[in-house]
This record gives structure tokens, sequence and C-alpha cells, in this order.
């Protein structure tokens, strides 16, 4: 019994970076990432969010 409980864990961690590293293989992603834009940025726009702002009195 003792020695499942240390196998099943190092069996299943295994399984998981195999499963990880098919993956990469089939999925493989950008290669050139200084080029990429970071989530969450917006592009500037010569107008403001709202448009052309109303003049002030």
């Amino acid at each position: 019994m003792a020695i499942l409980a240390v196998f099943i864990p190092v069996l299943m961690l295994g399984v998981v970076l195999a499963l990880g590293r098919y993956e990469d293989f089939l999925l493989p992603g950008d290669q050139d990432p200084v080029n990429v834009e970071p989530a969450g940025t917006r592009p500037i726009s010569s107008r403001g969010a709202a448009g052309t702002p109303a003049p002030s009195p």
C-alpha cells in the first residue's frame, strides 16, 4: 500500500507534464512576444473617449 501512495502521485505528475508538452506541441504560441500588445490596453486615438469636448464658458 505504501508503494501505491508513492507511485500514484509521481505517475500523475508525469501525466500532467506530458499533457502540457503535448498541448504545446498542438497549440504553439506566438514565437515573437516582442510585438505583442499587452492585454487590457486600448489604442490611442486623436479624439477623446467622448469625442470633441465642449468649449468651456
